[in-house]
């Protein structure tokens, strides 16, 4: 097995990658559309024509297995059959094959198996068009104003389309599932007699590489979704219609993860404030955050944090408990925030009533 690497690409980008400030807009691409963010915060690290509306082809499996994993259950067992034939890249199934979901996932991702994608969609609804339904509820609960689907395996269709944007905001959210992360990070796996290898060259080219998906149409080009961890951070990058794919990405995160930095205001646990307790057996609780409160930087930036919390709280109070909210800024704008808990009880000694919540600024990072 060849040995991994950090990402190094030939060309253009790389050159200008090198030479030029370390700015999103010193880079350039071959792609129609292309957007690179960190994936926990979904800060925008490079965007180009991010918003069109365009073919997306067999990235589109990123969302079948998305709606798959969130409506479906791992170990159920499905039999294939003819309805489940489709034409382009196939996992080869043939009616009458059982295979679990699982199975039909791995063929989905690694093989691009557009029978899969039709296997999934039966398993998981009992159909294709209840199924898409599906997928395009969970495009608009995240938020994916540029995007709507036809089918669940991409192949071209009217009403199918997606943006680099959208795309970028999907695969944050699908590896936040280990499931899906598990599964995308494979390069290869045995289902039954057959032996999969994933489509996603650069699992062995770069550095962190954790997926994510391939795809290609003649009218879609290529196009191709990444994601790479590296020193606790994660990046997502997307191009569409582009000839050059692996290159860019591979400049694309090489210039993310040198130009940028994973900060972290506050830790989880870390005690940032306190708040008054009324008809309490203590005068106050400290307050700590719930969570790492992390943002992505580059170079000088710098952030602010502050806490929202109540003047007063009402007893009684427990360890954990939401009391207020503690907020990253960059340049003045709210960037991030995490939960501010109670880590101390406070029994009460008589009733209380609540108050207001105004902002108290707890300090500078």
């Amino acid at each position: 097995m060849s040995r991994k690497r950090p990402c190094r690409a030939w060309g253009f980008a790389l050159v200008l990658a090198l030479l030029l400030p370390c700015r999103a807009e010193a880079l350039t691409t071959s792609a129609a559309s292309a957007v690179l963010i960190e994936q926990e915060s979904g800060r925008v690290l490079y965007a180009q024509n991010a918003g069109e509306e365009r073919l997306i082809a067999s990235i589109t499996k990123i969302m079948t297995a998305v709606t798959a994993l969130e409506h479906g259950k791992l170990q159920q067992e499905y039999t294939v059959t003819a309805a489940d034939m489709a034409e382009g890249s196939s996992m080869y199934l043939k009616p009458g094959d059982r295979l679990r979901l699982e199975e039909l996932l791995y063929g989905l991702m690694l093989a691009s198996g557009n029978d899969a994608a039709l296997a999934v969609a039966h398993c998981v609804s009992g159909g294709v068009e209840d199924f898409v339904e599906l997928m395009n509820d969970t495009a608009q609960r995240l938020g994916m104003t540029h995007s709507h689907f036809a089918n669940p395996n991409g192949l071209d269709a009217p009403e199918h389309y997606s943006s680099a944007a959208d795309m970028a905001v999907l695969t944050a959210y699908a590896l936040k599932n280990n499931d899906f992360r598990r599964i995308v990070s494979t390069a290869s796996v045995t289902v039954g007699e057959r032996y999969l290898v994933n489509h996603n060259k650069l699992l062995r080219l770069c550095e962190g590489c954790i997926g994510v998906k391939t795809g290609f149409t003649k009218a879609a080009g290529r196009t191709l979704v990444s994601a790479a961890a590296r020193g606790g951070m994660t990046l997502v990058c997307v191009t569409l219609n582009d000839g050059n794919d692996w290159n860019d990405h591979m400049a694309l995160l090489d210039h993310g993860f040198a130009n940028y930095r994973m900060e972290t205001a506050a830790a989880a646990g870390q005690v940032l404030a306190s708040t008054a307790v009324r008809c309490g057996t203590v005068p106050n609780v400290p307050l700590a955050a719930a969570g790492d409160l992390r943002y992505p930087l580059a170079g000088d930036e710098r952030l602010t944090i502050a806490a929202k919390v109540p003047l007063s709280v009402a007893a009684p109070v427990v360890p954990g408990q939401v009391i207020g909210q503690l907020c990253a800024c960059l340049d003045g704008e709210e960037v991030a925030s995490v939960d501010l808990i109670a880590a101390a009880p406070s029994a009460k000694k008589s009733g209380g009533e609540g108050t207001a919540f105004p902002w108290r600024f707890v300090g500078e990072i």
